[in-house]
């Protein structure tokens, strides 16, 4: 008779309840089942399963259940798929998983919001510990869960973000999905519409946005490199005013080829670091759009340092990491993520370009455990839209695609101009009010963030 084990680490029992957690000596030949979580922040955990082909013969399929005390629930899964009735949750395996060879395992993981830990486990159909399946629940007692606040600014109800697993979180380890837009290369915007503090309080009001992205241009002339202190003082104009109204401010160093002037970038990010890191609402992204050169041996290398220099003064503010092949591969990233905490990388898309085999590469980071931020994105092709054209149906299955995975967006771009991409029209006031004024792609990036 063919038997399968799963194993996992019970030691997130005691986590969980701030106690030890005790495992009864089983024999040798008999299952065990232990559970033990991966990260832990309070009010929601992640967990991690392993299924083991604990026989001498190879398996082709495996089927994972348990049941999560309320109001525990299960927030998002991964490397399984994922069905759930009432409080009662059902994983099976992936196409790519499910044959075990003897001796074999294969892991899936999963968000818990709240701090019930799994009871009557099976895998395929027995008992996770061995036997027959459970037919008896312990008693439990959950504690009660307070919901997050749904008034006030996004970073009054959010606080302090983290990764958890390969969403975003907040300050109460809910899940999070910020909506928001970039900035043009503020070296090239026409007017200064993303450092007037009027406009960002009427995007916030009126188009529900949580996060500005300060698109700091670095090697054209008159950007970063040619006049840093113009740049500087764009860039901290947009943080101060993102404080004031609330609002999260992603800090783009906006460079193609940014390990050319790493020494600047590791200056740049450090000193800001010091100085804001220790504010919930900055976003650090320090390599926009990496062109087609190795993840490995130049991209890399090149976040290590960075993130080094940010980590020195600030030890938990999100760092998203652009991808080679203009933020595109993040499935190469994958392959040999960075080493650190609250890591996040950037996908980028354009809806008249890219379409379901650019979703299948943000599909496998997932899978391989990657928290992703689409930084940049637009209804239009990659080169902006300069002929106008949308892509809209295309851009609705990337904007579902986000919303299923939790991933966090910016669209392309606050100006004013003929691009598809250019989200205002002649003529609209640099201090907001912009009914009237909606260009190109901007009705449905603003349909989309309300």
């Amino acid at each position: 008779m063919r038997t399968l084990r799963l194993v996992t680490t019970l030691a997130v029992a005691g986590l969980l309840a701030g106690g030890v957690a005790l495992v009864a000596a089983t024999p040798a030949s008999a299952a065990t089942a232990v559970f033990s979580v991966t990260n832990n922040w309070g009010n929601g955990y992640q967990g991690q399963v392993t299924v083991t082909n604990n026989t001498s013969a190879q398996i082709t399929s495996w089927r994972v259940e348990f049941d999560l005390p309320s109001p525990s629930s299960v927030s998002q899964s991964w490397n399984a798929q994922q069905a759930a009735s009432g409080s009662h949750y059902t994983f099976t395996n992936v196409s790519w998983n499910g044959t075990l060879a003897a001796g074999a395992s294969t892991s899936f993981g999963f968000l818990v919001n709240g701090t019930g830990t799994p009871l009557n486990c099976t895998v395929n159909g027995a008992a996770c510990a061995g036997g027959p399946p459970p037919t008896t629940p312990p008693p439990t007692t959950p504690p009660p869960t307070t919901p997050p606040p749904t008034t006030g600014t996004p970073v009054e109800r959010y606080g302090q973000l983290r990764v958890c697993g390969t969403t975003m979180c907040d300050k109460n380890g809910a899940r999070v999905q910020l909506r928001g837009i970039s900035s043009m290369w503020l070296n090239w915007e026409t007017a200064p519409y993303a450092e007037n503090l009027s406009a960002l309080r009427w995007m916030r009001d009126n188009w529900n946005l949580q996060v500005i992205r300060a698109a700091m241009g670095v090697e054209p002339a008159g950007a970063y490199l040619s006049d840093p202190n113009k740049a500087r003082t764009q860039v901290e104009t947009i943080i101060n005013n993102a404080v004031t109204a609330g609002v999260y401010v992603i800090v783009d160093w906006h460079a193609h080829e940014a390990q050319n002037n790493q020494s600047q970038a590791v200056a740049f990010f450090g000193d800001l670091a010091r100085r804001y890191g220790h504010l919930p609402n900055v976003i650090w992204e320090p390599y926009n759009e990496p062109l087609q050169v190795s993840w490995t041996n130049v991209i890399k290398p090149y976040h290590q340092a960075v993130v080094s220099a940010i980590r020195a003064a600030d030890p938990d503010n999100i760092v998203v990491l652009g991808t080679p092949t203009w933020s595109q591969d993040v499935d190469v990233a994958a392959a040999s993520p960075v080493s650190g905490t609250n890591l996040m990388y950037t996908l980028h898309f354009y809806s008249c370009t890219h379409g379901s085999s650019l979703r299948a590469k943000g599909d496998a980071a997932i899978r391989a455990g990657l928290a992703l931020f689409v930084t940049e994105w637009g209804a239009s092709n990659a080169d902006g839209g300069l002929d106008g054209r949308a892509c809209l149906p295309e851009a609705q299955s990337w904007i579902d695609w986000m919303k299923a995975n939790g991933i966090s967006w910016t669209a392309w771009k606050l100006d004013v101009g003929t691009d598809t991409t250019n989200l205002l029209s002649p003529g609209a006031p640099v201090t907001g009010g912009w009914n009237n004024y909606l260009h190109g792609h901007a009705p449905f990036v603003v349909s989309n963030m309300r």
